[in-house]
């Protein structure tokens, strides 16, 4: 028995609960690809997938909506993948274990992929839907949304004719997006050179963190465990010699880091322990409202980064380095919006930390909704890189979505909200990054908006879904489909 088979809406939770048993990671989605175009065939609609795998449905208009306008409906087809510590599951060929409970459905430790699976359950419950009344539906499905929007960026929308966009990806009921940030993502890496050294092995550990979507969660004040590493380095090495040997922490530059890792050779191991725990203190002590749960601790070495126990550490010269390196980057917020009072103009994440046999690499996703401040911050990334021997590779920079004035789209979405709920449609433009600026540059005069259910904790493993939520958004898209288009 399906986990959601009895849950409503049904046409939509049964789409979504197939998509959760087919592995869809950043750059391995050629399984859902094909399922993707498999629905298409059976059906006999119009199908469309290139060298990426991006996929374009097509489904012609009903009977009465022939010459109404066509509606583009668009999501992304990956999901970030991360999982509790412990969870043995290789998200790269298993798929997720459902469960329901109080009126959310999640994965057990891991991320459910709602973000944007609920983007494709829509969109397929749409096209598959005898009863529906709709215009021209074209369903545009894309790769590598989370890893720098790469699909959106390649993608061909020759056989498009509309120019309403909805987007589907947004986790907020109720809040209608019409502009977001542009970004891109920035490598640092710093080569290193190890030396013998016989002090003993410890790992420091950070976790019991938070974590969040570096883009939506960035401006809630939680701590970054790559950070609180860099942080603690520092103090322990006023105490006592420490010597890096390895280090894994976080794995996504989108998504705040939430564990990391680290095996150090030390010098004084008692001195270590003691002031580790007054950092744990003091680091609890300022975090204790925004992310209470913040774990300092010193463990048995076991293998990280691929470095094996036994090897030599960094030498004195690199192991400052790298230190260094962590301390003058940039985290966090860099600027509030002028324009939209509470956003985020500009800012980044480190989301991913390693040292490997022969150098030290940190990613991170830099937005903004000013492009020359986007300039002016990899521009300042690059400078502070160079002062310590790093190197910066910019990669996936995507356009801001800009807010237009007056959007058809939009009021008529407003009025509709309005008729169903008795309330108004809030619309507002968000830090996080949405596809509808590439794609709107592809397609001048396009009229967009983002839309979506409330998903709690997207990028981390306690995200979840709302059932009502996803249920009542159901009804407005249906709403909005089936509004006369003439």
């Amino acid at each position: 028995m399906r986990v959601l088979e009895e849950t409503e809406p049904r046409e939509v939770f049964r789409f979504f609960e197939e998509l959760t048993r087919i592995p869809r990671p950043s750059y391995h989605e050629e399984a859902v690809s094909s399922y993707l175009v498999k629905f298409a065939r059976d059906r006999g609609l119009e199908v469309h997938q290139d060298s990426l795998f991006n996929v374009i449905i097509i489904r012609e208009a009903s009977k009465g909506y022939e010459n109404a306008e066509p509606i583009i409906l668009q999501g992304h087809m990956d999901m970030v993948c991360e999982k509790d510590p412990g969870v043995k599951k290789d998200m790269e060929k298993e798929g997720l274990d459902l469960e329901v409970a109080d009126g959310y459905i999640r994965a057990r430790g891991t991320t459910l992929g709602a973000d944007d699976g609920i983007a494709i359950a829509y969109a397929l419950a749409l096209l598959d839907s005898k009863t529906i009344a709709h215009p021209r539906l074209e369903f545009v499905c894309t790769v590598s949304e989370e890893v720098g929007m790469d699909g959106a960026r390649a993608i061909d929308l020759s056989p498009l004719k509309g120019h309403i966009l909805l987007n589907l990806d947004s986790e907020e009921e109720g809040i209608v997006l019409a502009g977001c940030a542009g970004g891109g993502r920035a490598d640092v890496t710093l080569p290193v050179t190890r030396g013998h050294c016989p002090w003993e092995r410890v790992q420091l550990h950070a976790g019991g963190l938070i974590g969040g979507h570096s883009g939506s969660e960035i401006n809630k004040g939680r701590a970054s465990s790559i950070f609180l590493l860099s942080r603690a380095f520092r103090s322990l090495a006023a105490v006592t010699g420490i010597r890096l040997i390895s280090m894994e922490n976080g794995t996504k530059d989108n998504a705040i880091s939430r564990d990391g890792r680290a095996v150090l050779a030390v010098q004084d191991p008692e001195a270590f322990r003691g002031e580790l725990t007054r950092i744990e203190r003091e680091i609890q002590m300022e975090y204790r409202i925004a992310d209470p749960g913040i774990r300092l601790t010193a463990e048995s070495p076991e293998q990280t980064g691929g470095v094996p126990l036994d090897a030599d550490p960094l030498d004195v010269q690199s192991t400052a380095a790298v230190i260094r390196l962590m301390s003058i980057l940039p985290q966090g917020v860099r600027r509030m919006s002028d324009n939209v009072n509470g956003l985020v103009e500009t800012s980044l994440n480190w989301g991913a930390a390693s040292l490997g046999p022969d150098s030290f690499r940190m990613s991170a996703a830099v937005r903004s909704s000013v492009n020359t401040a986007k300039r002016a911050l990899f521009c300042e990334l690059q400078w502070d890189a160079g002062t310590v021997g790093a190197s910066l590779r910019i990669t996936g920079e995507y356009p801001a979505w800009e807010w237009v004035s007056h959007s058809a789209l939009r009021d008529r979405m407003a009025r509709i909200y309005r008729e169903l709920f008795g309330r108004d449609l809030v619309i507002e433009a968000i830090h996080a990054g949405v596809e509808c600026g590439l794609l709107s540059d592809k397609i001048p005069g396009m009229d967009a908006v983002s839309m979506g259910p409330d998903i709690l904790d997207i990028h981390t493993p306690k995200e979840r879904l709302s059932i009502a939520s996803a249920g009542r958004t159901w009804e407005f898209l249906k709403r909005i489909i089936e509004d006369p288009w003439n």
